[in-house]
């Protein structure tokens, strides 16, 4: 099914979503970046910036990471609101279950701008920094499920196994980024390499990104033995392999140089949030036959029931 076999107004809906998690990315990243360059509270109101909407005379690289954050946040909620408006207003033409998602995604992006006041207003608790990078995670996942959907026409379910493996897996990957970024809120890195302290917190993450990576080579792996339909998503099985050597690779880089490169600690953030965005998109893609033939029975059932059918 081509994607010109979909209604115009889909279409297009797809495609702005698919612009809002490239926007979404963004945010996870420039407010990693906030963090990193300890550019959190360069604007120390909210949510104006030095009560201005652009503070020229006051701006320098830390109050341009936060004022930006804010900027995209704000792109972010505009597209948020458009969608479900758009949801609403051609629902007849449109998936019945749009309205409610985009209704709720209106719901987080308002908690999540709470979330980010908050972090302000009340000089970075770890719990609410930690709850807005969950919470943007969980985002940047569901629009990109979304836009999966939106371009596909296809009234099949990949297999239960798929769905299930792929879920884990991206739980894994946003629990993962969690304790990495509780790690970094901690400073944990740089208090181990020089005074032996929160050496905890690098280990509990060692073990952690073990199992994460185990869970989504397990994913991968078990595609590739089931053949069939999962089998045919092998580019963008061997993309999620690839992102995760990388991630992988920047993680070892960060414990050694972050505190030096900032750019590699930045990378590490953005990786995640990738992954989290091509699991989800994986988790949500559907196949253009039934199931029932690209299933495990399907593997192993005999001529004389073909014969059948």
């Amino acid at each position: 099914m081509t994607t010109s076999s979909l209604p115009v107004i889909r279409l297009r809906l797809a495609q702005l979503t698919s612009h809002l998690v490239v926007a979404l990315i963004a945010l996870v990243v420039i407010g990693g970046s906030t963090r990193v360059m300890e550019a959190g509270l360069a604007c120390p109101d909210w949510p104006l910036c030095y009560g201005s909407l652009f503070p020229g005379r006051q701006m320098n690289l830390q109050v341009f990471l936060e004022w930006f954050h804010r900027l995209d946040a704000f792109l972010v909620g505009v597209a948020v609101l458009a969608q479900f408006w758009v949801s609403l207003r051609w629902r007849k033409v449109l998936p019945t279950w749009l309205p409610f998602i985009s209704g709720l995604l209106v719901l987080m992006v308002g908690i999540q701008g709470g979330l980010g006041a908050l972090t302000v207003l009340q000089l970075l608790p770890s719990g609410v920094v930690s709850a807005h990078l969950v919470l943007a995670l969980t985002l940047v996942a569901m629009v990109s499920g979304i836009t999966q959907r939106l371009f596909s026409r296809s009234n099949s379910n990949s297999p239960f196994w798929w769905r299930l493996m792929g879920v884990i897996s991206l739980f894994a990957v946003i629990i993962q980024s969690l304790l990495g970024g509780q790690m970094a809120t901690a400073w944990a890195a740089q208090r181990c390499r020089n005074f032996g302290q929160a050496c905890e917190l690098i280990d509990f993450h060692r073990f952690s990104a073990v199992l994460t990576s185990a869970t989504i080579l397990s994913f991968v792996l078990v595609a590739f033995i089931a053949g069939g339909w999962p089998r045919s998503q092998w580019r963008f099985l061997l993309s999620v392999v690839g992102l995760l050597i990388i991630q992988i690779t920047l993680g070892v880089l960060t414990l050694r140089f972050g505190s030096f490169y900032p750019t590699i600690t930045i990378s590490h953030q953005l990786v995640a949030a990738l992954l989290v965005a091509f699991l989800a998109a994986l988790v949500c893609r559907r196949p253009d036959i039934p199931t029932k033939e690209i299933s495990f029975i399907s593997e192993i059932s005999s001529p004389l029931e073909h014969c059948h059918g």
